[in-house]
């Protein structure tokens, strides 16, 4: 009897055994389409069976073995298995997650047509060696980098620890270099797709013959299912994307890079829950290959280790151009009357550099117009009905707009309660400071650089062509804008309203600040041109803001660390949340108290399990959250109780319109 067991896209902790005759234990991590109830189904096959636990006269047969591709390869089952085990999701909906979308779907790409002038493209590459390429120097912390990354021929943690303009671009090409010299892949991930075409016009200028293939949500099905395929059979030999490329199959894996690996973007916040990161850590172990880590700012818990031993660390003090860093000022803010939200100094500091002809960033984590509209007569603001968030001004398209689910309106004429015609806008967004320094400077060409004016990858191309042409003189700009860009001529920036963070309830809001502030900065200065960075606060001799001005991130890191130790809070705790949304709060919160009490029968000592709360954002898209937190100072203790727990969880009564997930090493609170 020839049965195989499939892994379908299904919320079940389960796999599902079909009769297959023919097949055998070679047909293991082929597609397969199934019967499934009504309909029929893509899975993968995980495994050849001779028993089955069904009685076999229940066992439907497969209604079709794909054959057409490769088979997926052991390592990269074993690497969904690893993520649906570590982040409790079940495993098929991780492989389907996994797979590009047409793959998924069972088709399979056309080859793609050849250009007309793909000989004269190839003859003009061939006409140019790679070894005529003029490489920068390397500075000596550069150099001893490179050097030990390429001599590691087993597993190592690497964290590249670079100032912002180190160079930790030109030590990743030169150790993907040299990872192609033998005969090697290579997979650097990046935590955003707007970072994405920069890094790659750097790696095809330098390595014109690789065949390289660019992973993220943004690529068209078919070329994503093409680059998967080019992968899996070894025909790429770098894969560049973003947090999904970590799935991508790679036969001869020698180096993984992660760069900004502190970003929050490398960790999934829907459906499969999993850090891109971690994920490479696991399978760069699993392939016995080193993995680098870089950041001028990295995530306390990747320092964390670095100081315990278990990641190498490996500085870049100086900026590989610019001959220092930029000097960070802050500007006390509590006793002047601001112009719009900004102070005297920062608008004589942008008068100078317009009078240079040099570039300013004004840095606003904040887009539109005024964070909400207010009626001053009877208290009325611009509430979300279906989020417990405010309304966002957005004067350009005259339209009020929630960030969270996306509903908008037309800005009222007069307040919808009273009907007072004298509605105000109250704060600031990224909008409403560009009028202002509109009115301030009339001469300058401002540019304004956020979700609302790049909200295409057409648009976002266009904006930075514009930045690097110079035919900006000043930029508003959110986080878009703080980090993996060189501009040279930029050499002011501006930081407004970055106060808000250090006070906030999220215990990892400081690092965040620490890193946007640092980042951002690191704009500034990284020609010749000398930087400066301006800090407005209500509290400038803040410790956040003093090592800013130091640029000393180990001494902020090691007073964050001191203080997360004191509280019990991670890297020396390990988390899991169990997150509910229903209609009402009430059926939210009494499913995570059933799942409590029925977890406290079986939790050990190592578990701590909380009362259920609701989220900070408690209604989203019209549903009531709830969260529960489960901690614990052992790992393993943590994922024994977790799987034991998930099980459970299954069969406890709820209303059909509950949803509930559980999520591991939580970021969002």
């Amino acid at each position: 009897m020839s049965i195989v067991r499939v892994a379908l896209d299904l919320p079940l902790l389960r796999l599902f055994d079909y009769l297959a005759p023919g097949a055998s234990a070679s047909d293991i991590g082929y597609r397969v389409s199934v019967p499934f109830g009504r309909s029929l189904r893509m899975g993968v096959i995980v495994d050849w069976i001779a028993t089955s636990e069904q009685p076999v006269d229940k066992l439907k047969p497969v209604t079709a073995i794909l054959r057409d591709i490769p088979p997926l390869p052991t390592d990269w089952l074993a690497l969904c298995e690893f993520c649906a085990r570590y982040y409790q999701a079940p495993l098929g909906e991780v492989m389907a997650f996994a797979l590009p979308p047409m793959l998924r779907r069972g088709k399979h790409p056309r080859p793609q047509k050849a250009k007309k002038d793909l000989n004269a493209v190839s003859a003009k590459h061939e006409s140019k060696p790679a070894s005529t390429v003029c490489l920068p120097s390397l500075l000596a912390a550069q150099q001893a980098a490179v050097e030990q990354i390429v001599s590691t021929t087993a597993f190592q943690t690497f964290l590249l620890h670079g100032v912002t303009g180190s160079g930790k671009t030109e030590v990743y090409l030169r150790a993907i270099e040299a990872t192609l010299a033998q005969g090697r892949q290579a997979l650097m991930l990046v935590p955003e797709i707007a970072l994405t075409p920069q890094l790659e016009s750097r790696v095809r200028a330098r390595l014109p013959h690789a065949h390289l293939v660019v992973a993220n949500s943004s690529v068209a099905d078919a070329a994503r299912a093409r680059g998967f395929l080019d992968a899996l059979t070894g025909n790429a030999e770098i894969v560049l994307g973003t947090r999904l490329a970590i799935f991508t199959p790679l036969p001869r894996l020698r180096l993984i890079i992660v760069d900004e690996e502190h970003d929050a973007s490398f960790k999934q916040q829907d459906g499969v829950r999993y850090s891109a990161r971690d994920l490479a850590i696991w399978r760069a172990h699993q392939q016995n290959c080193p993995i680098v880590l870089g950041s001028a700012t990295p995530s306390l818990e990747s320092f964390h280790h670095a100081l315990a031993g278990r990641y190498h660390m490996l500085t870049l003090p100086l900026r590989a151009v610019a001959e220092a860093p930029p000097i960070v000022r802050t500007i006390d803010t509590r006793r002047e009357k601001l112009q719009e939200g900004l102070s005297v100094a920062l608008i004589n500091a942008l008068e100078q550099r317009l009078g240079r002809g040099e570039q300013s960033l004004v840095f606003l984590n904040r887009r539109g117009y005024a964070p909400v509209l207010a009626c001053p007569a009877c208290g009325w603001i611009s509430r979300c009905q279906h989020c417990a968030a405010n309304l966002v001004v957005h004067l350009a398209d005259k339209h009020l707009r929630c960030h969270h689910c996306g509903f908008e309106t037309a800005i009222p004429h007069a307040c919808p309660d009273c009907g007072n015609v004298d509605l105000q806008p109250f704060g600031r967004g990224t909008q409403r400071l560009e009028s202002a320094l509109i009115e301030r400077f009339p001469q300058a060409r401002i540019l304004r650089v956020d979700r609302d004016s790049a909200n295409s990858a057409k648009k976002w191309q266009a904006l930075l062509a514009s930045i690097h042409a110079g035919e900006v003189d000043i930029l508003i700009g959110t986080q878009m804008l703080a980090k993996g860009h060189d501009f040279p001529k930029l050499t002011l920036v501006g930081a407004v309203g970055a106060d808000a963070a250090l006070f906030a309830a999220d215990f990892r809001a400081p690092e965040r600040l620490f890193a946007q502030l640092m980042q951002v900065g690191g704009r500034s200065g990284r020609a010749d041109l000398p930087g400066e960075v301006l800090i407005q606060t209500e509290y400038p001799t803040h410790p956040l803001y003093q090592a800013l001005i130091d640029h000393d991130y180990s001494r902020f890191a090691q007073s964050q660390l001191e203080e997360r130790k004191t509280a019990g809070f991670p890297p020396f705790t390990f988390q899991a949340m169990l997150r509910a949304e229903s209609r009402s709060m009430g059926e939210s919160v009494a499913f995570l108290a059933q799942a409590r009490d029925f977890a406290l029968a079986f939790a050990d000592s190592y578990i701590t399990l909380y009362e259920p709360v609701p989220m900070r954002l408690h209604r989203l898209m019209a549903l009531e959250r709830a969260q529960l937190l489960v901690e614990s100072d052992n790992r393993p203790a943590l994922q024994h109780f977790l799987a034991q727990w998930q099980t459970a969880l299954y069969t406890l009564k709820r209303p059909r319109t509950l949803r509930w997930h559980v999520d591991v090493d939580p970021l969002e609170f």
